[in-house]
C-alpha cells in the first residue's frame, strides 16, 4: 500500500506560510486522519517523515546529525527537529499552566487586554424583581497596552562541530536551552503578578507583622499563613508561588508534618499546602516572597509566537548563529486575584 507521505514535496517554503506551523502545512498536505487502523496510526505528520527518511532522533540507536542532510528534503526536516526538541524543553517543570487563567494567541506586538472591575455593590447578586433592570458588570479594554517579549537563545555552532554527534544527546543542549527560555516567560510573568502589566493593576503586598498579618517580621507561621489566606475573599487562594527559602521554612511547620502530607509528596513528588493550595518553588522569585493567586482568573498568557528558528540558515547547514525565539507577554485580569506575602519589608 503507498501512502501520501512518500511522495509529499518538503522545501522551504513551508515555513514562510503566514498563520500556519511547519506541521500544520504538513498537515494538510497529508492528514494524519488517513492513517488510521493503519500501522502509522498515533504518527503526526512530521513524524511519517522522519520516518520516510528513516531518521531516528530518539533512544540509543539515534541517527547522527548529518542524517538530516543526507538530500535536500531531508534536510528541510531539521528546523522542526530543533523547535520541537526546543519546546520539549519548554515544557518540562513549566509553571505556567498552573498560574495562567487564559492563553490568547496574538500577531503582534502589542496587545490590549479586557478587563472588569466591579465595586461592592455590582458584585452583590441582588435579586431582580418583575420590570426592574437588571445589574450590570461593565466589561471594557484596558487602558494601557500589554507589551509582548521577545525571548531567545543564540545556537552557535558549526556544522562540522556537530555533524557526527547522536540526535539523542543534541537534543538534550537543545531542552536546555528551551528551559532557558521558558524561564525568562516565568520571570516575565511573576513581574506582572507583583506590578501589574501597566494598568494600575499591582497586586496587594503584605508583610509578616504587620497588620492585617500577624506574627514577627522575618519568620513565618501557620497562623500567618491563614491570616493571608483570609485575604481572597471573594477569590480562592488556590495556587502559591513561593522563593527557595520560603519553601524550607514553610515544609518546617508542624501542620506541613502531617502524614497525608508527606505520603501524597513522597508518592507524586507534588506538595499541596494544608490549606489547599499547590504549592510551587521558583528560583525566579526574590527571597522572603511568596505570591498567592487564585489561578483562575489572575493572569492571561498572551503568546506572539511559538518557537521560531531561522531555517534558512539551518537547512544551509549554516549553524554559526543560528537563533531560537519565542515571543510573549501577560496581562493582568482580576488585581484582587494575586496578592504578596513578603517576610521583610
Amino acid at each position: 500500500m503507498s501512502y501520501r507521505f512518500d511522495n509529499l514535496r518538503l522545501e522551504k517554503g513551508m515555513y514562510n506560510e503566514a498563520g500556519r506551523t511547519f506541521t500544520q502545512v504538513l498537515e494538510r498536505e497529508d492528514p494524519t486522519e488517513q492513517y488510521k487502523g493503519t500501522p502509522l496510526e498515533g504518527l503526526d505528520a512530521y513524524q511519517r517523515q522522519l520516518k520516510r527518511f528513516d531518521i531516528k532522533v530518539k533512544g540509543a540507536g539515534s541517527d547522527p546529525v548529518e542524517k538530516f542532510f543526507s538530500t535536500s528534503q531531508s534536510a528541510v526536516l531539521f528546523p522542526e527537529y530543533i523547535a520541537r526538541s526546543v519546546r520539549q524543553g519548554m515544557e518540562e517543570a513549566d509553571l505556567l499552566p498552573h498560574i495562567t487563567a487564559a492563553v490568547t494567541r496574538f500577531d503582534g506586538m502589542d496587545y490590549r487586554s479586557i478587563a472588569s472591575v466591579p465595586d461592592e455593590d455590582q458584585k452583590a447578586l441582588r435579586r431582580v424583581e418583575e420590570g426592574a433592570s437588571i445589574p450590570q458588570t461593565q466589561v471594557k479594554t484596558q487602558e494601557n497596552l500589554v507589551r509582548l517579549y521577545k525571548r531567545g537563545r543564540m545556537l552557535v555552532a558549526s556544522y562540522e562541530a556537530i555533524r557526527y554527534q547522536k540526535l539523542d544527546l543534541f537534543s538534550v543542549t537543545l531542552r536546555q536551552i528551551g528551559a532557558h527560555i521558558n524561564r525568562m516567560h516565568l520571570e516575565d510573568a511573576i513581574d506582572v503578578l507583583l506590578n501589574g502589566d501597566g494598568n494600575d493593576n499591582a497586586a496587594d503586598a503584605f508583610t509578616v507583622g504587620t497588620s492585617p498579618i500577624g506574627g514577627v517580621e522575618g519568620s513565618l507561621t501557620y497562623d500567618d499563613l491563614v491570616d493571608f489566606w483570609a485575604q481572597f475573599d471573594p477569590y480562592e487562594m488556590n495556587t502559591l508561588l513561593v522563593s527557595g527559602d520560603m519553601m524550607r521554612q514553610m515544609l518546617k511547620l508542624e501542620e506541613f508534618q502531617n502524614p497525608l502530607t508527606g505520603l501524597n509528596f513522597q508518592g507524586t513528588g507534588k506538595l499541596a499546602t494544608p490549606l489547599g493550595a499547590t504549592l510551587l518553588r521558583t528560583s525566579a522569585l526574590e527571597s522572603g516572597t511568596l505570591i498567592g493567586l487564585d489561578k483562575h482568573y489572575a493572569l492571561e498568557m498572551v503568546q506572539g509566537s511559538d518557537v521560531m528558528v531561522e531555517y534558512d540558515k539551518l537547512i544551509d547547514r549554516q549553524l554559526e548563529r543560528a537563533a531560537i525565539t519565542s515571543i510573549s507577554g501577560f496581562a493582568k485580569l482580576f488585581a484582587d486575584a494575586a496578592k504578596v506575602l513578603k517576610l521583610h519589608a
